[in-house]
């Protein structure tokens, strides 16, 4: 449906609390979703053009979803804003949307909610938090006093963090080495299929947040 990635020097600051939203961000960079007809690769940097948000409240943090598309994509010139998205690939918007409602409830029991009534904003507004949350990343960036987060870096010279590479590298070489032989798989609790309904209205989830029965199958 969309590639997934993040954005580079954003932070969704958790003590900020947000005036529309009433809730402090989810302590990461903002998210964003890049609708070209190229599968993206793991590590893949993509130079995109900004359409529209939507502001889902995941464990009550804001958990932002920027949708965008790479600019090399035929439909690029074409797509400009949230609304082009909605006319030029009908019924992606809403898919997204049943998505990041839904995709928790296998595992926590409950749907997701939405900031704006679950309603994609545009993309002055997008940009205008992408500002924002570049700021907050600045803060974070060049504070004086450590906080919870590691901000040692080699790239900001500026920042009173600022290492060097062999620093970097005696960091990187603390950690235990790694062990290719080493089987690593993922917990039982996430091995098996569930089978949630795709479009389920806002009342709904409501009703059955406490009452969900997930039909699973073994892997």
């Amino acid at each position: 449906m969309w590639n997934y990635g993040s954005i580079p020097q954003t932070w969704d600051d958790p003590e900020y609390i947000d005036p529309n939203l009433g809730v402090g961000g989810d302590n990461d960079p903002v998210d964003i979703l890049e609708i070209g007809r190229n599968v993206g690769h793991v590590g893949e940097i993509k130079q995109v053009k900004i359409l529209g948000v939507i502001a889902l409240i995941d464990n009550e943090e804001t958990d932002w979803k920027v949708m965008s598309i790479d600019i090399n994509d035929p439909m690029a010139s074409s797509l400009n804003d949230i609304q082009d998205v909605e006319e030029k690939m009908p019924g992606l918007l809403a898919a997204t949307r049943d998505f990041f409602r839904n995709y928790k409830v296998p595992r926590v029991g409950k749907c997701n909610i939405f900031g704006f009534n679950g309603e994609w904003q545009g993309r002055d507004f997008t940009e205008k938090l992408l500002e924002e949350t570049h700021g907050k990343w600045r803060e974070l960036l060049f504070r004086k006093t450590r906080g919870k987060i590691i901000t040692e870096n080699t790239s900001n010279n500026d920042s009173p963090w600022h290492i060097s590479n062999t620093e970097a590298r005696l960091i990187l070489d603390s950690n235990p080495p790694f062990n290719p032989d080493k089987n690593v798989a993922p917990p039982e609790s996430v091995q098996y299929v569930s089978y949630v309904k795709r479009t389920v209205s806002e009342p709904v989830c409501d009703a059955v947040d406490d009452k969900l029965e997930i039909p699973r199958s073994s892997l």
